[in-house]
């Protein structure tokens, strides 16, 4: 029984690993406390959802461009030296936001571009912190690596925006963003013990070159093209956030209770994926573990889509978060064992710009589509159309279906 259960390994087995994952889990925890934060400070400075919305834009465009930035930089020069220096890049940016707070400036073009400079520095040093997994553990502990990570990540999700909550109705969001910035610094110790971190094969020189190499890489690979296609299949048609205030209010009158419950449901169903997701970490086949995940997190919202009561609208949320775990796992582990190190960096800062990228962009497809019919009309055209999508890719990448990992050897069938 126990073998079902979330893979703890790399954290005995590295203690460079653990301190990376300690610090790590700390930011990503003070990083939900500052999203709340910022929706709560330009909302009460400008009354506006156009303004609220801005903040989606204000943290899109720097994730996508500076991103796949981060990924050439990572496949050049020392990982460790890049992420230490964006890290302190971002507790600056916490600070700022924690001074302006205190001092009652009541700008949001201040606090938006405080945000988007926060987010320019996370989004460059992202792809050379994925890249440390890989190099701290052995291949058969990669898979739980990543589990871990994403478990951390989900939790920070389910407790973080109650804590910032708390910390907001009693001592207003120049806190949050002091606790942020605190975190970050925290962070800074497990990054600091790591040794050097430079390419393998000593790295390249910055030029279109590098740029063309990454995307060539991936194009021809169809493991990896698949699970990045699966991915915006996941996100691009079917991603339900930016609908749950409009089928909140037709289904229960708007209560913000009920609105509260669907991040939730979403959350608690990650995590409980999470914490038995032993079984993910170790299937021999990780890309049919991803292309089963994807199709179920589409049913999964078509389901959301069509249900009526609070019961099952939540049950239906719960399975899509589960999905969406499994999904990310067994992603994360094909780009990390899939990819060389002299690539890794371009190929994990291109996952990250799809990761984060499309839930936006899917969220926007989501708005217009329920503009046009209704958010359940959406939801189960975009659910099914998931579904669709992921047979499709199945059908098309039988690599990605047959892709297998036994121990450090890996093959792409």
């Amino acid at each position: 029984m126990t073998r079902g259960l979330l893979d703890i390994r790399p954290l005995r087995a590295s203690a460079a690993f653990r301190r990376l994952w300690i610090g790590t889990s700390a930011s990503t925890f003070s990083g939900q406390i500052t999203t709340v934060a910022v929706l709560y400070q330009v909302w009460e400075l400008t009354r506006s959802p156009l303004w609220t919305g801005a903040i989606g834009v204000a943290t899109a465009v720097p994730t996508i461009a500076l991103g796949l930035l981060g990924g050439t930089l990572a496949d050049m020069v020392d990982r460790r030296r890049i992420v230490l220096l964006t890290s302190v890049g971002a507790a600056v940016a916490a600070a700022l936001l924690t001074a302006q707070a205190v001092l009652g400036i009541g700008s949001a073009v201040l606090v938006l571009a405080l945000v988007a400079a926060q987010t320019s520095c996370i989004a460059l040093g992202k792809a050379s912190r994925r890249s440390f997994i890989p190099r701290l553990l052995a291949p058969d502990q990669v898979p739980a690596g990543v589990a871990l990570d994403h478990v951390a990540f989900q939790v920070a999700m389910l407790v973080g925006p109650a804590v910032a909550g708390v910390v907001l109705a009693r001592f207003g969001p120049g806190w949050a963003y002091a606790v942020d910035a605190v975190a970050i610094l925290i962070s800074l110790y497990g990054v600091a013990r790591l040794p050097s971190m430079r390419p393998e094969q000593g790295g390249e020189r910055a030029g279109l070159r590098m740029a063309v190499e990454g995307i060539v890489f991936l194009w021809q690979r169809p493991v990896l093209r698949g699970a990045l296609a699966t991915d915006l299949a996941a996100t691009v048609v079917s991603m339900p956030i930016g609908l749950f205030p409009a089928l909140n209010e037709e289904r229960f009158g708007g209560d913000p209770h009920t609105l509260g419950l669907f991040l939730t449901a979403l959350a608690v169903g990650g995590t409980a994926a999470g914490l038995l997701s032993g079984a993910v970490t170790a299937a021999v086949r990780p890309g049919a573990v991803l292309l089963g995940a994807a199709g179920i997190w589409g049913l999964a919202l078509a389901g959301f889509g069509l249900v009526g009561g609070l019961a099952a609208t939540l049950a239906c949320l719960a399975v899509a978060g589960a999905a969406d775990t499994v999904s990310v796992i067994s992603r994360g582990t094909l780009v990390q064992l899939a990819t060389p190190d002299r690539l890794r960096g371009r190929i994990s800062s291109a996952e990250y710009a799809v990761g984060a990228g499309g839930p936006g962009i899917g969220d926007g497809r989501a708005g217009l589509v329920a503009g046009l019919f209704s958010p359940a009309a959406s939801l189960v055209g975009g659910g099914l159309a998931c579904a669709l999508a992921v047979a499709v890719i199945a059908g098309t990448h039988p690599a990605l279906r047959r892709w297998r990992r036994r121990g450090q050897a890996l093959e792409e069938a």
